[in-house]
């Protein structure tokens, strides 16, 4: 007769099902507020009276709280459970979108704030309830399910934002809403989601023993190298897509609003195709590197034709959406970190690499405003200015490209050479990341 154990990691569990489809509705909502702010650089430079690098630096207090709450995320899902931790992270998203909403800056500042440390709850919760919900065969397709899901978010912040902002509300009316309806989420994944949870262990009886894994995680060489080279291929899109994609096509290209908008938005759905593709990539040819390295090196040339080739040569929208499918590289290293170290801290290698990146994003963020007042001489951002600070964007690519190179492959490709075994060894998914 067949044991539990074995049932049990055969079954869909169903309670745990559903809390995972509302969790990732969580993580689709939280990806729209953060791209939000891109389609209101105008509104929030006008309302706060701020300059460019004042809106930078604004859009990017996100970042600083969301890299520092995905170390506790991850931590505290594995001591406590979703039953009230995924609950959390959605309040202090609600409460930190009605914050924003007030078109006070003070409250703004403490609303993006808010925002970022509940929004890293939003991943790691949806891995947690599909790991417990999902057999073993079908977590890849749910988590690479979530993954896409919330890059449409990503995209609905800015095609779907931008023409309610300016025809049926005003931009603080949209958080003042959003804050609502994640409000409204906060009560049915409370609801809804089941509350066991495993027995800990007398060594885990102390608060800070959930953290004990980083230590092997951040001391591990690798780990440093698989962060920082995704969070520098991130840069493109959530500094220089999320919050100034926009206002590079209005001032730089001179496209209007709408049109400039749609293109933007373009960039999280290339994720869409490029995160599942590179994964399937390196899962097929077993390699890791190669395809980590040829996604960055392509989404170089595409950065590099926005930044400096007329306009008209590349077809309308064709741009955003292929610098958005070489992005998808970034995700490969969210996978390496968990093969390069141990079994038992695996999930939190995902932390410790959404602090690496996100914590480059909170840092980037502010610099990259600075030095776009620094190259304008306060003056209007026009196409040479975008040209000069872009500089920045293309140097981190290539830096990540370098660093890429100092990898460890991990692939299965690799194993097979090194023990000899055929093509029935396991395949290990690319689609674990998060961003």
């Amino acid at each position: 007769m067949q044991d539990k154990s074995a049932r049990d990691a055969s079954d869909f569990h169903w309670p745990f099902i559903a809390a995972w489809v509302f969790c990732v509705v969580f993580y689709f909502l939280q990806y729209a507020l953060r791209s939000a702010p891109g389609v209101m650089v105008p509104e929030l430079t006008a309302a706060f009276g701020l300059s460019a690098l004042g809106v930078s630096s604004l859009i990017g207090l996100y970042y600083y709280t969301y890299s520092t709450f995905s170390i506790l995320s991850g931590a505290s899902l594995d001591r406590y459970g979703a039953k009230f931790v995924v609950p959390v992270g959605i309040g202090l998203l609600a409460i930190g979108a009605v914050l924003f909403g007030l078109g006070r800056a003070t409250a703004a500042d403490a609303g993006r704030l808010f925002q970022g440390a509940g929004s890293a709850f939003a991943f790691t919760g949806a891995v947690y309830l599909a790991t417990h919900g999902f057999p073993a065969r079908y977590l890849a397709t749910a988590i690479g399910f979530t993954q896409c899901f919330g890059m449409l978010g990503g995209a609905a912040g800015q095609f779907a934002v931008a023409p309610l902002i300016h025809g049926v509300f005003s931009w603080q009316q949209f958080w003042i809403f959003g804050g609502i309806a994640a409000a409204v989420l906060t009560l049915i994944v409370l609801v809804v989601t089941p509350g066991g949870h495993a027995v800990r262990s007398a060594t885990q009886d102390s608060v800070w023993s959930m953290f004990t894994p980083y230590k092997s995680v951040l001391s591990n060489p690798q780990s440093y190298l698989c962060g920082f080279a995704a969070g520098l291929l991130f840069l493109p899109t959530t500094v220089g897509d999320m919050i100034w994609g926009v206002s590079f096509l209005r001032e730089g290209w001179h496209i209007g609003y709408a049109e400039a908008v749609n293109r933007a938005a373009m960039v999280p759905l290339g994720w869409v195709i490029g995160c599942p593709l590179l994964g399937y990539i390196a899962d097929h040819f077993g390699r890791r590197k190669p395809v980590l390295i040829g996604g960055a090196s392509f989404m170089l040339l595409v950065a590099l034709a926005i930044l400096y080739l007329p306009h008209d040569i590349i077809p309308p929208y064709l741009a955003g959406l292929l610098l958005g499918i070489g992005s998808g590289a970034a995700m490969i290293p969210y996978t390496i970190i968990k093969e390069v170290n141990a079994d038992e801290v695996k999930g939190s290698a995902t932390g410790a690499i959404n602090f690496l990146v996100f914590t480059l994003s909170a840092l980037m963020a502010p610099v990259y405003g600075w030095v776009l007042v620094k190259v304008s001489n306060g003056g209007p951002l026009d196409l040479p200015v975008f040209q000069k600070a872009g500089i920045m964007g293309v140097g981190g690519i290539f830096l990540a490209i370098v660093l890429s190179c100092f990898i460890r492959e991990t692939g299965t490709a690799l194993l097979r050479r090194k023990t000899g075994d055929g093509p029935g060894l396991q395949i290990v998914p690319v689609l674990g990341g998060a961003k």
